[in-house]
């Protein structure tokens, strides 16, 4: 049996791969689900029930609109600032990762960035706290979760200015409350479906003021106009991430699924603390339960551990190539077998290696 740790895309419900995978077969009347058109009724009442999911799952209150978007996260690093940014204007941003410092890079083409806080410095083992933001600003960004240092963001600063967050990997894994929230954002690959398709979750109210003149396709409010089918969508991803989110209603929801990912992840930095070989890359109160980052304290032990590894069924836990060491990451459909099949294996190598 393999272990699917990798950081994304990543791991699916086994039964979402097996509904999804008939539908490439048949979906109607013998019909792929690949070759449909969009503006078939029956295409039509999947995106609707997406977007239903989307809404009971995460409790949108009314006044907001789900979109299922293409281009990923990246596209909303330009799409956010174009959208809310006016000319001359100044936003805030919060620099806590890499992901992060790239959507402040895509600000200048707008407007004016002002990064309230960064732990660049400390290779971004930790989420800046003790910040101001102006309240002058367009409006405040940040990232929930940074998969490659494997920090998460557990607050949200009080504010009057408006919020916008990337939560591309860790939306669906715990409870939010989405009215602090003007404009959420999130490349689908985590937790939500396959590559290919963005979410996002975006106050109306809040469109419409840049004074600026924006492209149709990245204008927000032309995507709310046509209901997600401004453009053909990827219909396949939309498909899938319908059937995803129907497993995690199924699961109990958001909520359940949040205790879950809880006892994973203390499960494994719980062995990460007490074994000797092993230790942790990031502040303890900032870690993150998607990504979990460590390090063996002899660095030449790391190839022989990762070859052991391997070999025993773990797949992705290498650490992203700019930090090293590794990466264990734990979406919603990672089942806490497969962590206590890593811990094992973690405890095996220590007894031959002390």
């Amino acid at each position: 049996m393999r272990h699917n740790f990798g950081a994304g895309p990543c791991i699916l419900p086994q039964e979402v791969f097996k509904q999804a995978s008939r539908a490439v077969l048949d979906f109607k009347d013998g019909l792929s689900i690949l070759e449909i058109s969009h503006r078939t009724p029956e295409f039509e009442g999947v995106v609707e029930e997406a977007e239903r999911l989307v809404k009971e799952l995460l409790n949108v209150p009314e006044g907001y609109s789900v979109l299922f978007l293409q281009g990923g996260a990246s596209l909303q690093f330009a799409m956010v600032p174009m959208n809310l940014l006016p000319d001359g204007k100044t936003a805030s941003y919060l620099d806590s990762g890499v992901w992060a410092n790239k959507a402040i890079k895509e600000v200048s083409t707008f407007g004016k960035a002002n990064v309230v806080a960064s732990s660049k410095d400390a290779n971004y083992t930790f989420i800046p706290k003790d910040f101001a933001i102006p309240e002058d600003s367009a409006y405040f960004h940040c990232t929930s979760n940074n998969t490659i240092y494997g920090t998460e963001m557990f607050f949200l600063p009080e504010t009057k200015v408006p919020v916008v967050c990337d939560m591309s990997s860790d939306i669906m894994s715990r409870v939010i409350d989405v009215s602090k929230y003007d404009l959420i954002y999130a490349g689908a690959q985590k937790n939500i479906g396959p590559a290919g398709l963005t979410v996002v979750i975006v106050k109306d109210e809040i469109l419409g003021k840049s004074g600026r003149k924006i492209p149709s396709m990245l204008d927000f409010k032309v995507h709310i106009e046509g209901g997600s089918m401004y453009n053909t969508p990827p219909v396949f991803s939309i498909y899938v991430a319908m059937l995803n989110l129907r497993w995690l209603k199924s699961k109990g929801g958001v909520a359940e699924i949040e205790k879950e990912n809880i006892a994973k992840a203390n499960a494994l930095y719980t062995e990460i603390d007490r074994n000797p070989l092993f230790k942790g890359t990031c502040a303890v109160e900032d870690r993150s339960r998607m990504n979990v980052c460590f390090v063996m304290n002899n660095p030449e032990l790391e190839k022989p551990f990762l070859k052991f590894a391997e070999e025993n069924g773990i797949e992705g836990i290498k650490g992203h190539r700019s930090v090293g060491g590794f990466r264990a990451s734990m979406y919603n459909a990672l089942p806490i077998t497969s962590v206590h099949t890593l811990i094992e294996l973690m405890q095996v190598f220590a007894e031959k290696h002390q």
